[in-house]
């Protein structure tokens, strides 16, 4: 005789459920697991559980405070993402906040993560001038600027730097110390010492800027005559060259307001007062806002080493023509940044060095010529002057950025130019520390809501259902166990990283999972009502059951798929748990549930309503029907 309709062979279901068992927790504990027992069996746990870091940047397009367009701040956010696991952090999370901000999270070990949110905007500009830079009113300007680095590049395109102020000339193949210099890739050529040459003596320059200036510019500019005083305002802008304070000493009265200015304020004056102005000192003008002077067709004002400024020409090479950037090692056991320029990014390079070698297009003045009287021209990353390399040749081959690195600064760099600069600038705005105590607290707080929830449910299960509970209870033991296991690997190979959220998820879905329950043994109970045995009302009491079961699971993954689809942050991770446990839960319904119901439905104790939990079920049916005692009462 046949089964009934919807009968299962119990014994097959449980067996292809153990083959998943097996099959999980042996990549649970050999597929890409290292260290001990104990450590292959922990999943990766977000920065909320463990601990670790979050700083949150905060946005601004340019030095007028424009907010960002939403394709720039997404473009800015991968990039950060990219910076981030180039730091072998594959579970960090990167997320837009707002309209302007960009929140870093990070678990585990503390990092740091000041160089990730950098513009890194590298810009090529050749060296037009150089002043004293200490921004002091009695004393005149520095005779004698010592750019930190130099390079000698030969035609063949070889150079090596090395830091100025080192006395007579000397044949080596490595930097000393100093900022740093460029190099080609194979240096071959001598290193000499910058020029010494009076700021004073400089020549009078064109207009930093031909490019109309912004309306808000304008706006701050005028706040900070005012600020100034109109007599120190027309007394700087009036300067053609850096001003002698020793031959006009009156001169440095007028001009000291201009020393009590913010770095902001600093930042909207023109690039020839800022240059000018021996009372604005590089204690300023490092610290200018990102971007201050990014803009590549205009000439800028930056400094070297903290004591000496320049006037740089536009930026004739950027960041952007350079193909590849990695950390290397040179030939003296240095650590060096190597730079691959792009085809098109090669010629600008060659044509720059070119360029500076001939003093040809803007001249540079005496003051930035090097000790054999070439142009420098100076590596700008940001708003700082890395280094200011002599060029002696032209140099047409990939070069060096060279200093004093060492392996951490290099490679930072390194991944800051490989990942392209940012199409917005940053400052930070907060940066947390989240111990791992208070990461362990928030763990055992969630697990304990988890254990909470799950109790409540078995306990409700054995007292409504009596020995169908210890299905429910088998029930969650298998899925927490599969759930468990998923978490295991799917932290190893897709980077999935536990977090409350997460655990909040599992928790929600413990109520989809006793919602199965119910719908299941209600209809067990309509079966047995309707005059059915239970081992036939097992059967078809699933028939109908499952529709529903499969139609209210389904809506739930459908629900969480959407979530995780629109949202970000640790809201993805609640969805992804729910979704996960989910459709875990379907597995054990199908795999287990109902193949142990049918092996309950063969025993004796399954026709006792007081053990069974089938309450009134099974007494209605087994009750015997009174005759009417009048059988004429019987025949009507």
């Amino acid at each position: 005789m046949a089964p009934p309709q919807g009968q299962m062979r119990p014994g097959r279901q449980l067996a292809v459920l153990g083959f998943i068992f097996v099959v999980l927790y042996l990549l649970v504990f050999f597929a890409g697991a290292n260290g001990s027992f104990k450590d292959r069996l922990e999943p990766k746990l977000g920065l909320d559980l463990i601990g670790g870091t979050r700083m949150t940047l905060e946005a601004t397009n340019s030095v007028d405070g424009r907010p960002p367009t939403a394709e720039n701040l997404e473009e800015a956010r991968q990039i950060i993402e990219s910076r981030v696991n180039g730091l072998g952090v594959a579970e960090a999370e990167v997320v837009t906040e707002g309209n302007r901000n960009i929140v870093i999270s990070l678990p585990g070990e503390n990092r740091n993560l000041d160089e990730v949110g950098s513009a890194a905007e590298l810009r090529f500009r050749k060296v037009l001038k150089a002043a004293d830079g200490s921004g002091t009113v009695a004393a005149p300007p520095a005779a004698t600027p010592t750019p930190s680095g130099s390079a000698v590049p030969t035609p063949s395109g070889g150079a090596t730097p090395t830091p100025s102020g080192s006395g007579a000339p000397k044949a080596t193949s490595s930097p000393s110390g100093g900022q740093g210099g460029m190099a080609p890739a194979s240096p071959s050529a001598t290193p000499t010492p910058s020029a010494s040459a009076s700021p004073s003596a400089a020549t009078p320059t064109p207009s930093a800027s031909a490019e109309p200036v912004p309306a808000s510019i304008e706006e701050q500019r005028k706040a900070v005559e005012q600020k100034v005083g109109a007599a120190a305002w027309q007394a700087a802008n009036g300067l053609q060259a850096p001003a002698d304070l020793t031959a006009d000493p009156s001169l440095g009265d007028k001009l000291k307001p201009f020393g009590t200015l913010s770095p902001q304020e600093v930042a909207v004056l023109p690039a020839q007062m800022q240059f000018n102005v021996p009372t604005i000192g590089c204690a300023q003008l490092d610290k200018r806002p990102p971007a201050s002077i990014s803009e590549p067709k205009q000439q800028v004002v930056a400094c070297e080493g903290g004591a000496s400024k320049y006037l740089l020409d536009q930026a004739k090479v950027l960041g952007t023509d350079v193909d590849d950037a990695d950390a290397v090692l040179d030939q003296t056991n240095s650590w060096v940044v190597s730079l691959d320029f792009s085809g098109e990014g090669q010629s600008k390079w060659t044509a720059l060095t070119r360029e500076s070698f001939n003093n040809e297009g803007q001249a540079c003045d005496a003051t930035a010529l090097g000790q054999d009287g070439k142009c420098r021209v100076a590596v700008v990353l940001d708003n700082e002057i890395v280094s200011s390399p002599e060029i002696q040749g032209v140099l047409t081959g990939n070069s060096q950025i060279t200093g004093n690195f060492n392996q951490k600064d290099a490679s930072a760099l390194a991944g800051q130019l490989r990942y392209g600069a940012l199409p917005v600038t940053f400052e930070q705005q907060e940066a947390q520390n989240v111990t791992a105590t208070l990461g362990a607290s928030h763990l055992r707080a969630g697990l304990l809501a988890a254990g909470i929830g799950m109790l409540l449910v078995i306990i409700y299960s054995f007292f409504y259902y009596r020995l169908l509970g210890s299905v429910i209870f088998l029930s969650l033991i298998l899925s927490a166990l599969l759930v468990f296991g998923a978490l295991v690997v799917l932290g190893r190979q897709i980077g999935f990283t536990l977090t409350l959220a997460g655990i909040a998820g599992m928790i929600v879905s413990l109520g989809v999972a006793a919602d199965s329950f119910v719908i299941y043994f209600e209809r067990l109970k309509d079966e047995i009502r309707e005059g059915r045995s239970p081992r036939s009302a097992v059967p078809r009491a699933w028939i109908r059951a499952r529709r529903t079961i499969i139609s209210a699971n389904a809506i739930t993954l459908l629900s969480a798929v959407v979530l995780y689809v629109v949202s970000v942050g640790t809201v993805k991770g609640f969805a992804f748990a729910l979704g996960l446990a989910t459709v875990l839960d379907l597995v054990v319904v199908f795999l287990f549930r109902h193949p142990i119901m049918t092996m309950f439905a063969r025993t004796r104790a399954f026709l006792s309503p007081r053990v069974s939990g089938l309450g009134r079920a099974l007494p209605a049916r087994n009750q015997p029907t009174q005759q009417p005692r009048n059988p004429r009462a019987k025949e009507a």
